[in-house]
């Protein structure tokens, strides 16, 4: 079963004090492209996330977020020194006294934009239980996208699946054509040597000619390799993950096969078919680019 590259996944869990949120979104590239945004109190296990994430993504342009959102009842994001509050408040009254100097009019104002008077409050050592808590988090939004990218890759076979049967019945709408084709060449050799040329010639060394000619343009051995490469297309999109790059270059042959029938056609109507059948490729190419 083959996969989508393009996902997204998302997760959210509440702690005591905040929420963990925890979204990730995939695209299509050639490798394992991460990008990671996290909360500073989780940045220690940036590392372990990252290869959590490439080891379960495999490939992808992938970004990764994880951000806190603190509760209305949680602590303030700063605390205030009242102690160096009071200090600063006791020096500023003696100096006014002292130097005879205005007290100020907004003494809050004052007193919090003195130095170390707002302070953030001591970071916490991350403790396992509550970093088991976010790695869980992490893995519900990690399996949320990889349902996401199953879901997308059903969509991706069923077209080709619809992309391969086309190509198959176009195949066989070119049998009708050889013998008819066979004829023609036949015809317009033998009347050019008639009408253009104007003499006598061995017909039987025309014949011989004639047959080395056609075997040139046989179209057999192109018929059954491209038969080989749609079944082995199917049987390798029915197989294990990871396949994209597999797929792509089983498409790569099938287009040098269909190219050399092209060439070899030589009839107006095999032309046609030949012409639809790189249409019906070039859609199956366009989304091989997305498979994981």
């Amino acid at each position: 079963m083959i996969q989508s590259m393009t996902g997204y996944g998302r997760a959210m869990t509440e702690l005591s004090d905040k929420k963990i949120h925890v979204e990730i979104k995939s695209l299509n590239s050639k490798a394992m492209d991460l990008s990671t945004r996290m909360a500073p109190a989780y940045r220690e296990k940036e590392i372990e996330v990252r290869n959590e994430v490439s080891k379960r993504l495999e490939r992808g342009k992938a970004d990764f977020s994880l951000w806190i959102e603190k509760k209305e009842n949680a602590e303030a994001a700063v605390v205030i020194n009242q102690a160096l509050l009071g200090s600063y408040y006791k020096q500023i009254v003696e100096s006014s006294e002292k130097l005879n100097i205005p007290l100020p009019t907004d003494w809050f104002q004052t007193l919090l934009r003195m130095p170390d008077v707002m302070g953030k409050p001591e970071i916490q050592e991350l403790s396992e239980e509550e970093w088991k808590v976010v790695s869980d988090t992490i893995a519900q939004a990690i399996d949320q996208l990889v349902e996401f990218r199953k879901q997308e890759g059903k969509a991706l076979e069923k077209k080709f699946r619809e992309n391969i049967d086309n190509i198959r019945k176009l195949l066989e709408n070119i049998a009708p054509y050889e013998k008819e084709r066979v004829e023609k060449v036949r015809e317009r050799i033998t009347d050019a040597l008639e009408k253009v040329i104007g003499i006598d010639y061995d017909k039987n060394r025309l014949e011989q000619e004639l047959i080395y000619y056609i075997e040139k343009l046989d179209i057999n051995e192109e018929k059954q390799r491209l038969t080989n490469h749609l079944n082995y297309f199917i049987k390798t999109m029915e197989g294990d993950n990871g396949q994209g790059k597999k797929l792509g270059f089983i498409a790569q042959e099938m287009g040098r096969e269909i190219n050399t029938l092209g060439s070899k056609s030589n009839h107006a109507e095999m032309q046609k078919i030949v012409v639809q059948m790189k249409d019906e490729l070039e859609q199956i190419k366009e989304q091989i680019l997305n498979v994981m």
